[in-house]
């Protein structure tokens, strides 16, 4: 009897250690509405730079984490084109990096990219794995990485990653358009 309450101890130590994580300092959203948190790429050099999703024609539409009333340490990731909410996804490729795009209907998607002081756009990628989760990087031209991350109005942040269900390459199809991940906001591992 005694190696079976340990034994569910062990399994439920992990879930009780992160119920009240970062618990003191949240505050319900009225009427259970969803607080947006923005997607910025941190540069070395002290400033973000706005992450956006693009279409064929380059313009460009917000890019944002939302946190849902319900729960706040799993935060969809989510491009604002026009009247449209579309999700952020990792797309299968055989490229080194992997893309990242909001995906519309009909197969269009929109490619994420950060946009530096001096006007250039660097693209995010997919670009390391560990596990079931996709490292979600900002990629300079002379191959240099850099952090994205979901902030808070009160100056929280989140790392954005990639996420997978599955062991399979293939995470799911939408639009006709093949998935590698799902993007999310996850609170930093300290």
């Amino acid at each position: 009897m005694d190696s079976k309450i340990w034994f569910l101890w062990l399994m439920m130590a992990p879930c009780l250690a992160v119920i009240g994580q970062n618990h003191d300092s949240y505050e319900e959203p009225e009427n259970n509405r969803r607080v947006i948190w923005h997607v910025k790429a941190m540069h070395p050099e002290g400033y973000t730079m706005d992450v956006k999703a693009l279409d064929a024609g380059g313009n460009r539409y917000d890019v944002k984490a939302m946190e849902d009333s319900s729960q706040k340490y799993i935060m969809d990731v989510k491009a604002f084109v026009g009247t449209e909410i579309l999700p952020v996804k990792v797309l299968v490729s055989e490229e080194q990096y992997k893309p990242v795009a909001a995906i519309a209907e009909k197969g269009k998607i929109y490619k994420l990219a950060a946009i530096a002081n001096n006007g250039d756009l660097l693209e995010v990628r997919g670009v390391r794995k560990s596990g079931y989760i996709i490292h979600i990087k900002a990629v300079e031209k002379d191959g240099s990485f850099y952090g994205v991350k979901a902030i808070s109005q009160q100056g929280k942040l989140n790392d954005v990653k990639g996420v997978k269900m599955y062991d399979k390459r293939l995470e799911m199809t939408m639009n006709e358009i093949q998935v590698l991940a799902h993007v999310v906001a996850l609170p930093q591992i300290q």
